[in-house]
């Protein structure tokens, strides 16, 4: 469940919410009984986790002359 923005246009107190994603959105301010706005968040960026990329995953032009090499050598 994501976490909303919120900011109340009486007395300016910006806060968030842990919902739903069907529930209705908050109208009522907790602090002060005033209208709220639910407000346009970033989002969440992606999170990498772990020991990295594959070397696979982006070869360059120079990775395919070094596997070139290390095969020539195995073969000597």
């Amino acid at each position: 469940m994501p976490t909303y923005d919120y900011k109340c246009l009486d007395c300016e107190n910006r806060f968030e919410y842990f919902q739903s994603i069907i529930d209705e959105p908050l109208s009522i301010c907790p602090n002060c009984g005033g209208t709220v706005k639910r407000l346009i968040g970033a989002g969440a960026g992606p999170i990498f986790k772990g020991s990295g990329f594959y070397q696979t995953d982006y070869k360059s032009n120079g990775s395919s002359s070094k596997s070139s090499k290390t095969s020539s050598d195995k073969k000597e």
